[in-house]
């Protein structure tokens, strides 16, 4: 990397060591992905513009993970949907430094820590043609969910608020329902899957690709420590992104999520009991 990290990038770089060295110890199998990877390859680390690091872990792992990190004593804590916290609007696991405090500009004005973000993979299917149709099921489902989290704003389409509006009519839990697309993609499995790929991403049908560009789980530099890799990747980044050496123009340089404020050196919970708005409702 040609620029030194931010601060927030400091911190995020301190989890991702203590989240390798976790997986190492418990014998747990992930991926740098998205972005993470493709500043671990085209940067030697972080994306200059990036403020997140994400993961991707088989979902066999992705459940140890979860069932393990509970008892970890750290100040690293995952959280999903499945918790019931009522302002933790997403779809993946997040693992959060309870050590620091960032409000995020959603629809549920999320105030947690900073994070990294850790999804399934799953299994699609033995063809690409059966598994792009498979996953058109699932990105229908995925699409109502989002239309019901997503705040609306002027950087969307007019065609796409208007979904939004429409979809947030629609009679639905949506955190039940997202639970339940869960357990849909857990039914094809990855070590038994030849088309898998994340299908909670951003780049929808591009991120199913052969099981095989993932392979053995392989080190390569990260800033100042190593993470594992898929074994192909520059098979994996070239199926997403295409020419992924070549930066995108100045004007798309910028951090994913929008953020309100950022303390990195205080609790988001301090002096108050944790679950946000929920716990707010109950004091009334």
């Amino acid at each position: 990397m040609t620029e030194k990290p931010t601060e927030l990038q400091e911190k995020l770089l301190r989890m991702l060591e203590w989240f390798h060295g976790f997986c190492v110890e418990h014998e747990l199998t992930y991926y740098a992905i998205g972005g993470t990877l493709l500043g671990a390859v085209r940067h030697g680390g972080f994306i200059p513009w990036d403020d997140d690091i994400d993961i991707g872990m088989p979902r066999r792992d992705y459940v140890r993970f979860l069932e393990t990190v509970k008892d970890s004593g750290s100040q690293y804590r995952a959280e999903t949907i499945a918790d019931g916290n009522k302002d933790f609007p997403y779809r993946l696991c997040k693992l959060y430094d309870t050590a620091t405090t960032v409000e995020y500009n959603t629809k549920y004005k999320t105030k947690r820590g900073i994070f990294l973000d850790i999804f399934p993979l799953d299994g699609a299917g033995n063809t690409r043609e059966e598994s792009v149709e498979y996953y058109g099921k699932i990105k229908k489902r995925l699409f109502l969910v989002s239309a019901k989290t997503y705040k609306l704003n002027g950087k969307k389409s007019f065609a796409r608020n208007l979904a939004i509006v429409f979809c947030r009519a629609l009679p639905f839990n949506w955190r039940k329902y997202t639970q339940k697309t869960h357990e849909i993609c857990a039914k094809k499995d990855f070590y038994e899957s030849a088309y898998v790929g994340n299908l909670f991403g951003r780049w929808h049908e591009r991120e199913i690709v052969e099981r095989g560009l993932f392979g053995k789980p392989t080190l390569k530099k990260f800033e100042n420590i190593e993470i594992y890799c898929p074994e192909n990747s520059d098979g994996y980044l070239t199926a997403i992104y295409g020419d992924y050496m070549t930066p995108p123009p100045e004007s798309k340089r910028k951090p994913t999520h929008e953020i309100v404020s950022m303390d990195l050196n205080n609790s988001y919970h301090d002096g108050e009991p944790r679950g946000g708005r929920e716990n707010e409702r109950r004091k009334k």
